[in-house]
């Protein structure tokens, strides 16, 4: 494993860092072991203080942080503000609720007294994704920082950079060394973490593959995972859909991040009544995108993270229309430097075309016409992921209908599947499993332990 900072907008690499020793690590690990025995001691206005003054640096420190971002991963400098405040918020949410999410649960007895404690794990490893660098961060850590766990965190090889600022901003805020851990570790590396007795749970974000592959190792180790993988979102419009409304959401699911996130829509199904005319006002909106600098506040189109990531999708796109499916935008990567892919429609997509199963992360869209409701229903539901989704009509109560029937971790009405703090957010089937955000995540890597009081005599 490689980290290094390559800005994808021309290609030219910015730094590089060195990985931990074995030694290293093992120190790394020792000092997160000691610091959880006093911080899982502390208060939660402690600990709040904390996250408090965290997100406060966050905040004052935006514009530092989002460029960072933008040079590492490309994401357009607005975006990546929006990113750094949402950090902020999700932090502070936890510093504000976390004691009220954790507090003693009574439960109803016919003698005695009963409750249910939560007490922390210990020390937690997560594996965190380059598409979103501080958003996954602070989504793990907020939360089980709160909770009295420590955090180890490997991240992303191509934004070191992102990574070494959100350690540094915790050591700032007044967090004990070994609270939050920034590991700059190999892939061989990350096993040795797994396996490491005083590891005692792993949450990943990354694709199915690697999310498989954690998962095992963590369960020959008996330790609680959560995993939020990939995600093919249905974007489904109804014949009633208000068509404007309705496209004008469609770009921004699609182009958000240039397309790389997992809840980004990727398969875009409209009722064959609106078809013809979503269609043309889509391709239209994507074809006017102004590719350039993504520091720049005029540029609508960056690149992507990296030139792997290009080559991938351009290798998707071919192997589809191989199978039979037709690009009717874009569909090559743009003549200019940079990794710059050119915002693509594909259609004709049959259920035996490799395109109809996998992820694309990037500016591509899938489109299908379905006859009606439930065709669209049936479509969105034939994916191996699971993780977000939404549908767009006029009718509210037909729209809430369509959502419970769809199969998927989260689903959204007349809006494109989002995130904020007070929402759960997760999956099904291969986009995987366990919540984080909200009071519901929170509650993942915690021993929910049972009290009980009573006055029974023994019976023989």
């Amino acid at each position: 494993m490689t980290y290094q900072s390559i800005n994808p907008y021309d290609g030219k690499l910015m730094m590089t860092f060195a990985e931990l020793s074995d030694k290293q690590l093992d120190t790394a690990l020792e000092i997160a072991t000691h610091c959880y025995k006093t911080w899982k001691d502390t208060s939660f206005a402690e600990r709040s203080a904390i996250a408090g003054k965290a997100a406060a640096i966050m905040r004052e420190r935006s514009d530092e942080l989002a460029r960072l971002v933008t040079l590492e991963m490309g994401k357009l400098i607005d975006e990546a503000r929006g990113e750094v405040a949402l950090s902020a918020d999700i932090i502070d949410y936890y510093a504000q609720n976390a004691e009220t999410f954790l507090a003693p649960q009574h439960l109803e007895e016919v003698m005695g007294e009963a409750m249910i404690e939560s007490s922390p794990l210990g020390v937690l490893f997560g594996v965190q994704p380059w598409n979103f660098p501080y958003y996954q961060l602070a989504r793990f850590a907020a939360p089980n920082l709160m909770a009295g766990n420590v955090v180890m965190v490997k991240h992303a090889g191509c934004v070191p950079q992102c990574a070494i600022a959100f350690e540094k901003l915790w050591i700032e805020a007044g967090a004990p060394v070994g609270a939050y851990t920034n590991l700059l570790i190999s892939h061989d590396q990350v096993n040795r973490v797994i396996d490491d007795p005083r590891i005692k749970g792993v949450a990943l974000t990354g694709s199915a593959g690697a999310g498989k592959s954690v998962a095992a190792r963590a369960g020959q180790n008996l330790k609680k995972t959560t995993m939020e993988l990939g995600g093919s979102d249905a974007f489904i419009v109804l014949e009633d859909a208000d068509l404007d409304k309705t496209v004008t959401w469609a770009v921004w699911a699609k182009m958000n991040n240039t397309g790389q996130c997992c809840i980004a829509a990727k398969r875009f199904i409209v009722v064959e009544a609106l078809a013809d005319q979503f269609l043309e006002k889509f391709t239209n909106a994507l074809a006017v995108l102004k590719a350039g600098d993504p520091l720049d506040m005029s540029t609508t189109l960056a690149p992507l993270s990296t030139e792997d990531a290009l080559i991938l999708l351009l290798e998707q796109i071919k192997n589809a229309v191989n199978k039979g499916a037709k690009v009717i935008l874009g569909g090559n990567r743009m003549d200019r430097p940079g990794s710059f892919m050119q915002p693509t429609i594909i259609t004709d997509i049959k259920s035996d075309n490799p395109a109809y199963r996998e992820e694309f992360f990037g500016p591509v869209a899938l489109f299908f016409v379905v006859k009606d409701e439930d065709a669209a229903v049936a479509l969105a539901n034939d994916s191996d992921f699971g993780l977000g989704g939404s549908v767009f009509t006029r009718d509210v109560a037909r729209g809430k209908r369509v959502a419970s029937r769809v199969e998927t971790g989260m689903m959204f009405i007349n809006q494109p599947t989002w995130t904020t703090p007070d929402l759960p957010f997760g999956g099904i089937k291969n986009s995987g499993y366990g919540r984080e955000l909200s009071s519901v995540g929170i509650q993942e890597f915690v021993n929910k332990k049972l009290v009980r009081v009573a006055s029974i005599d023994a019976q023989i």
